[in-house]
């Protein structure tokens, strides 16, 4: 008759060989491409309420465009889907892009008109730091970001008023743009 092993030696058996092909995992893991992250792809945004966000190093690179107004101010260009925000002092405080809805304001003069903390975007998507400013055929059209972080392109057929941002740029802007804030279209 053979003597069959001890349960515990088959269990240190069985510990010993995961613990091999874990290491040889992470071995080859290790040997792989890694992710890395820059400081661009996650800018601060934290300020206290009624301040200006901290300039950002794509703030300084990218001016202001002409003929978007004096004083404090949101600004949003249509053809270089990017927003501002312009202190006082006419100093641009922050930039970034922006993903527009199917449905874009006219250039022109607004003003922050409501604010809402979240809801359902028109394309199913739950967004955030909502800060409305126009209307246009019957379309609201407000800035916002996905609280997934996603950057979806408007589903074909819908008409939506959504100018998406980071989740960063969302609160920063939502920060900046109080009720009543300037918000300067331009082409």
């Amino acid at each position: 008759m053979r003597a069959v092993p001890a349960p515990k030696v088959w269990v240190t058996g069985l510990t010993v060989g995961a613990i091999a092909a874990v290491t040889v995992l992470a071995v080859q893991a290790d040997k792989g491409p890694h992710p890395t992250a820059t400081a661009a792809a996650r800018p601060s945004a934290s300020a206290s309420p009624g301040a200006s966000p901290a300039p950002s190093k794509s703030a300084e690179s990218t001016a202001v465009p002409d003929g978007s107004g004096t004083g404090r101010r949101v600004v949003y260009s249509l053809g270089q889907k990017r927003v501002w925000l312009v202190d006082a002092s006419d100093a641009a405080r922050r930039t970034f892009t922006v993903w527009p809805g199917t449905v874009s304001p006219d250039p022109g003069t607004y003003a922050v008109s409501s604010r809402a903390m979240a809801t359902t975007g028109s394309d199913g998507v739950q967004i955030e730091n909502i800060i409305y400013f126009a209307a246009k055929s019957g379309v609201s059209i407000a800035f916002s970001n996905a609280v997934d972080g996603s950057s979806p392109p408007p589903a074909e057929g819908k008409q939506t008023g959504g100018v998406r941002t980071r989740a960063a740029d969302g609160e920063a802007l939502w920060t900046f743009g109080e009720t009543g804030t300037a918000v300067v279209v331009v082409k």
